[in-house]
């Protein structure tokens, strides 16, 4: 379905909707601030595809403008545990202090924030929003380089010189990123004040046929981490009895 351009920006908000933690929790916010909302969410051959229907399901929930998924198959680059045949870490010790906590993980998927944030960009000049939200944190370890403010900042720049928007002097293109600093703990106990079911969420890597989360992978691992800190049970359904209680 093709989009009728919009002539207003102060109202429209473009929010990349994974179906994950993070991003349900800036769609809240979004929500939270008076936007009308156009989700944007991706199906790139990812092997946790099960994040695509949770998105469904929390964007017609949050009852957005209009909810877009774009399929882009990632997988003919591969170089990356979610695109390629490359297994995902379990059971990594995810913490600053950890040997391997400095370096890239397998499971970064080679310019995804910046294809996904051009998607954006190409939809809010369409829609006529001046504001993108996208749910990148760089408190809480993930080691991904399209994840740093100075990314976005620079995104930003470049945003603002590659669209007639932005060029013309119509609109001035920011990239919200209201997550970029809290923690894990922080973004659950926020969400949970904007009143976000977690329930309706998914984070893990390498779930179950059925959708049930590992427990074991580096997002779990954090998830896990945020819910406990946070002193909240984490809703979702996971393997086994073991990770679920970490």
């Amino acid at each position: 379905m093709k989009t009728t351009p919009q002539t207003t920006s102060a109202d429209t908000g473009v929010v990349l909707l994974s179906g994950g933690l993070d991003s349900t929790t800036v769609l809240a916010i979004a929500r939270s601030e008076g936007f009308a909302i156009h989700a944007l969410s991706f199906r790139y051959g990812q092997r946790h595809s099960v994040e695509v229907d949770a998105a469904r399901r929390i964007a017609e929930l949050a009852g957005v403008r209009q909810h877009h998924v774009v399929d882009i198959d990632l997988t003919l680059f591969g170089g990356s545990a979610l695109t390629d045949d490359i297994p995902v870490p379990k059971d990594r010790d995810i913490s600053p202090s950890a040997a391997g906590a400095k370096e890239i993980p397998v499971t970064y998927v080679p310019a995804r924030n910046t294809i996904f944030l051009s998607y954006a960009l190409a939809l809010a000049e369409v829609v006529g929003a001046s504001n993108i939200f996208i749910g990148v944190n760089a408190l809480d370890y993930s080691g991904y380089p399209d994840c740093r403010p100075e990314y976005i900042q620079a995104f930003e720049r470049m945003a603002n010189l590659a669209t007639r928007a932005g060029v013309e002097g119509r609109t001035k293109l920011l990239i919200r990123t209201p997550l970029i600093s809290l923690s894990k703990a922080a973004i659950i106990t926020l969400g949970t004040s904007l009143g976000v079911d977690y329930s309706d969420t998914t984070s893990c890597y390498d779930p179950s046929p059925n959708g049930e989360a590992c427990g074991r992978c580096d997002a779990c691992q954090l998830r896990l981490k945020g819910f406990s800190e946070a002193g909240l049970q984490d809703p979702i359904e996971y393997a086994t009895t073991r990770s679920a209680g970490r």
